[in-house]
């Protein structure tokens, strides 16, 4: 019986979640023991043609060459993962979504007319049905290599669906934003990260994107009192995730 097929795609991103794999070191070997790696140019030239048992999306879509092959790579996978910002909201570069693209493309390249784009940085799953998301910017290579594992074994994989703010009370954790006075975004951010950044007393910027129903209405006051101008606030939420915040605030 043949090994399970994996295989790892890039569209426009910055390849961190590709690394964030390859840093698994140790367990990656392992992986590699249980499956045949198909596709994942960021490891290796070798290229072997689908049907893939499972596919690794990162990066978002924003031509249309993406377009077409992001319906191919969903033909040809059993099961289609995205990881990261880029892949599952659009990435920092959805800042494009709120202002006009062919202005940009008019200053950036001396030819525009030889660049094809879409006036849109979006997620794999505005174009196709999409199995399993990971957050992050970059992902948690122990989300990762779980989710990877639950596939293997025929498991549904363990996605958190909680808080940053659940996180840090898990962990015993310190409010920074109570307790210090700390603009956080940890009460509106999908869980996943371990409260990383609330751990080393600061405040969670919303790398993970925005959580299932968050109250930013409630928030903002907060981080306005403890120093955010309303220009900060926008650039908070206008980062990795910036196309999942917007949609999702409610306090506009």
């Amino acid at each position: 019986m043949s090994p399970p097929t994996l295989a790892v795609w890039k569209f426009a991103s910055c390849d961190g979640c590709q690394l964030t794999f390859l840093d698994c070191e140790d367990e990656l070997l392992t992986i590699a023991e249980q499956v045949q790696i198909s596709t994942f140019l960021e490891a290796s030239s070798a290229v072997v043609g689908g049907p893939y048992d499972v596919s690794l999306v990162e990066g978002s879509i924003t031509t249309p060459a993406d377009e077409q092959r992001i319906r191919q790579i969903r033909e040809q996978s059993t099961v289609l993962v995205t990881i990261g910002a880029c892949a599952t909201a659009g990435g920092v570069q959805a800042l494009r979504n709120f202002a006009d693209v062919d202005e940009f493309v008019s200053v950036v390249y001396a030819r525009p007319e030889y660049i094809a784009t879409l006036a849109t940085s979006t997620p794999a799953s505005a174009h196709v049905t999409v199995d399993y998301q990971l957050q992050g910017c970059p992902i948690d290579r122990g989300q990762l290599l779980d989710t990877l594992a639950a596939l293997l074994i025929g498991r549904k994989p363990r996605l958190p669906a909680k808080t940053v703010c659940t996180e840090c009370k898990m962990r015993g954790v310190t409010c920074v934003l109570v307790a210090d006075g700390t603009p956080c975004l940890g009460p509106v951010t999908h869980a996943g990260c371990g409260a990383l950044c609330p751990s080393y007393r600061r405040g969670c910027y919303g790398c993970f994107g925005p959580a299932a129903t968050p109250n930013s209405k409630a928030l903002i006051p907060l981080l306005r009192r403890d120093g955010m101008s309303g220009d900060d606030v926008e650039r908070v939420f206008s980062t990795f995730n910036v196309a999942n915040f917007t949609a999702k605030r409610n306090d506009r």
